[in-house]
């Protein structure tokens, strides 16, 4: 079932209707992962609302961030290579590659030419190093929405509460973590992402 949001569409960033949205992005995924889109969107709605971002512009880049997620990774690798985006990223698969191929779906198919929304978009797997708020509000969201249940979440919604900052820095130290456990390898963006927080998290408390 589809959830109601109070947003008025004023084409400030896309013609499309949210209906329309909507539509266009339940027939690129299955059911659940829709539903976690839904759940995204209202999170991102209310993070917005506590940090005076956008709730148009927020809710647009939770709708589409996933939209390539379920794309097959043939066709996500030739748009990676022909937009002549970072292609380290091809080796790791959907996971990384989803994020920056959502965001040229999100301009190329719904003619979104806001460069917050687009890099929401694009830097909400592994985050980015310079992270707008729009950025951040989408980043927590994901990670924290109703349907996460992995351990630490709970630590993660507190955060979010408090500071996006924060909230942020949990989630991309945790997902090293995460990965250095399961000795999976780490896209060297995710690691350049962690740097830059860890040094901007160690000079702010010197």
């Amino acid at each position: 079932m589809r959830t109601k949001t109070e947003l008025v569409y004023t084409g400030r960033y896309t013609d499309w209707t949210r209906e329309a949205i909507l539509a266009e992005v339940e027939k690129q995924m299955k059911p659940s992962r829709f539903q976690h889109v839904l759940r995204v969107e209202a999170c991102s709605i209310a993070l917005a609302k506590k940090y005076g971002a956008s709730l148009e512009a927020c809710s647009l880049a939770a709708l589409l961030h996933d939209f390539a997620k379920e794309h097959d990774a043939k066709s996500m690798k030739k748009i990676v290579l022909s937009q002549a985006l970072d292609s380290e990223m091809t080796g790791y698969g959907s996971e990384i590659m989803h994020g920056p191929v959502g965001a040229y779906h999100a301009e190329k198919v719904f003619g979104i030419m806001d460069r917050a929304i687009l890099d929401a978009i694009r830097q909400h797997t592994i985050g980015g190093e310079v992270m707008t708020l729009i950025g951040k509000v989408l980043f927590i969201a994901d990670y924290i929405e109703p349907g996460r249940t992995f351990t630490g979440v709970d630590e993660a919604r507190r955060l979010a509460e408090i500071s996006l900052d924060e909230a942020a820095y949990f989630k991309i130290e945790k997902t090293i973590i995460h990965l250095v456990k399961k000795e999976l390898p780490i896209y060297p963006g995710t690691i350049h992402v962690y740097n830059s927080w860890i040094q901007r998290k160690v000079g702010n408390s010197e």
